[in-house]
Order: C-alpha cells, then sequence, then structure tokens
C-alpha cells in the first residue's frame, strides 16, 4: 500500500507542476502582449512630439 501511496502523490506532483509550467507560460504571453502595446504606444507618443518640435522650428 506504501508504494502506490507514493507513486499517486508523485503522479499528482507531477500534474500541478505542469499545470503551474503552462499558466506561467500562458502568462508571459499575455503580459509580453501588454509590454509591446505600450512600447508601440510610446514609441508613437516620442515620434508624434519630435515631428511637432521640429515643425515648429
Amino acid at each position: 500500500m506504501l508504494i502506490d501511496e507514493n507513486a499517486q502523490i508523485s503522479a499528482e506532483m507531477i500534474l500541478l507542476v505542469g499545470a503551474i509550467l503552462i499558466l506561467v507560460i500562458v502568462a508571459g504571453t499575455y503580459i509580453l502582449d501588454i509590454t509591446e502595446s505600450v512600447s508601440g504606444n510610446i514609441t508613437e507618443v516620442i515620434d508624434t512630439a519630435r515631428n511637432s518640435t521640429i515643425n515648429k522650428m
């Protein structure tokens, strides 16, 4: 009985680690998308400000 319980715990740990790994990958993908979006917006604002400043000169 003891060997079967250890195998069950080991299988559950493998499933938990796999589920956590998948969650981390999905969360990382969303964070990367948000970061790229913010970066694009900041670049657009800086380009607009630069062009506006150059045109005022």
